[in-house]
């Protein structure tokens, strides 16, 4: 019998504000149903979920139990299920995600990745994900392989996250401010390759400059990083700012920006029952 490995899935808020259905008139979120899957097509020497990704700890569960745990979420209350490092396991969850509508799964379902899927992934999942939650890491693909073993990142990455904006458009949030439909892209800046950076709101600006992205400064040095003189510390005020200010600059004005400082709240510890308790 197919089956996927999930590593944890409970409510989770600690993505971005309409993920977490957030309600502003009420100050209060209603988690997103999250889903943590093992493994990765990645192999991040970065990664803060390395745990998961890269040790494999985690549980087998059926396809059909998969469907009941995104059930479940949305009987829990969640802004949506929340899909986080899906790309391996695309066949069953592409079954389980039709088997849960079949039942009544009416949230959104968020496919929350590294953006290495393949744009041949994406288009199967059309009509299935309702909001798409790219990472965008690097326009280099010297880069790419260096830090992630992975090559062709950039072209794979661009032509990817290009299908899913041609299949999403741009966020759409409810009355409440809860997202629907849509794209949101992150990137992480790393320390000592702000050139990376600015090279990829580049790169995300002739996806769409209306586009909205995420901006996150929480670079810790975990896992491999420290074998990487150039990694092994977070990153600068000044390399934020240098980031930030050119993503102004480009007119990639909707989105969030992640405040510096947050990574002690935000590196999860999956040998918990609760990563983020």
């Amino acid at each position: 019998m197919e089956s996927v490995r999930i590593s944890w899935f409970g409510k989770h808020f600690g993505e971005e504000p309409p993920l977490t259905g957030k309600e502003a008139r009420l100050k209060r979120s209603r988690g997103a149903g999250t889903i943590f899957f093992t493994g990765c097509n990645l192999h991040c020497v970065y990664c803060q979920n390395f745990q998961i990704s890269q040790q494999g700890t985690g549980q087998n569960y059926s396809i059909e139990e998969l469907s009941q745990i995104m059930l479940d979420l949305q009987n829990q209350g969640a802004a949506n299920i929340d899909l986080v490092t899906p790309t391996i396991w695309h066949e069953p969850i592409k079954q389980a995600i039709i088997i849960s509508r079949e039942k009544g799964l009416k949230i959104p379902v968020v496919w929350n990745s590294n953006g290495y899927d393949g744009a041949k992934i994406i288009k199967e999942m059309a009509g299935l994900v309702d909001i798409y939650l790219p990472d965008f890491k690097y326009s280099n693909n010297d880069l790419a392989f260096k830090y992630s073993g992975i090559n062709g990142y950039v072209e794979k990455t661009k032509a990817t996250i290009s299908e899913m904006y041609r299949q999403a458009g741009n966020l759409k949030l409810s009355k409440q401010g809860i997202a629907e439909k849509g794209i949101i892209i992150r990137h992480l800046i790393l320390p000592d390759n702000i050139e990376n950076s600015l090279r990829v709101l580049g790169l995300i600006k002739e996806i769409n400059k209306n586009i909205f992205v995420s901006l996150m400064s929480q670079y810790e040095p975990v896992y491999k990083a420290k074998e990487y003189p150039e990694l092994n510390r977070r990153i600068t005020k000044q390399e934020f700012e240098v980031v930030h200010n050119y993503q102004l600059e480009l007119g990639l004005v909707n989105g969030w920006v992640q405040e510096m400082g947050s990574q002690e709240i935000l590196l999860p510890d999956f040998t918990k029952q609760n990563p983020f308790g």
